[in-house]
């Protein structure tokens, strides 16, 4: 016990690393998953086309080879610079936008066209129509998916450790072996990850009782 105890400070500040990316890396990835949802249903087919290309490629590809290609394929070009943390944010909000742009997509096709035709008929634009009546209707159906992904994406994060990033993973790998004390160690690592989880998972569900008492 004294091992976690003495671990613990150097655990948590892992675990500001790893909510700090999380958090950013989550918010560009919703952003860059509505645009790319936007596109995959804009009349447009080559937009279609670019917004499918993107999605397949990154739902066909391992996260840790999207991690390394990023990181050390672009850094090997020479004309751009990215430490450990941006390619870490940068990786987690497009692998996590692809997932997302499908749950948009899906929530937006949800609403019954006849809504649409409705808001189009008293004056809205299509961009009015989107914003004000199709997407907070969709939000709210998407919000348990969009909470199921963002928990793979947190998740996802214990693998930006390979890179270097100073996350809560990592932090568990130097004290495991400063201490040799393994099994406590990466069991307090456990602990902290399914407390963050679970305190995620519990905020999601009351965010989704209140869309539903609206």
């Amino acid at each position: 016990m004294d091992i976690i105890v003495s671990a613990l400070p150097i655990l948590l500040k892992g675990l500001q690393v790893t909510l700090y990316i999380f958090l950013i890396a989550i918010l560009l990835g919703f952003l860059i998953g509505l645009v790319i949802a936007l596109l995959r249903l804009a009349p447009l087919k080559i937009l279609n086309w670019i917004a499918k290309v993107y999605v397949d490629a990154i739902r066909g590809t391992p996260f840790i080879v999207q991690l390394f290609f990023i990181y050390f394929g672009i850094n090997s070009l020479q004309f751009i610079s990215l430490n450990s943390t941006t390619a870490g944010i940068i990786t987690v909000a497009i692998n996590a936008g692809a997932y997302f742009a499908e749950i948009i997509r899906a929530g937006i096709q949800s609403i019954d066209k006849g809504q649409t035709e409705a808001a189009r008929s008293i004056g809205f634009t299509g961009a009015q129509t989107m914003r004000y009546i199709i997407l907070p209707q969709a939000f709210r159906r998407m919000l348990p998916t969009i909470t199921n992904q963002s928990i793979i994406s947190l998740k996802d994060t214990s693998l930006l450790s390979v890179i270097g990033i100073a996350d809560l993973t990592q932090q568990g790998q130097i004290q495991a072996s400063a201490t040799f004390e393994a099994f406590k160690i990466w069991l307090a690592v456990g602990v902290i990850y399914f407390i963050v989880i679970y305190l995620l998972t519990l905020l999601a569900n009351f965010v989704e009782r209140r869309f539903q008492l609206r």
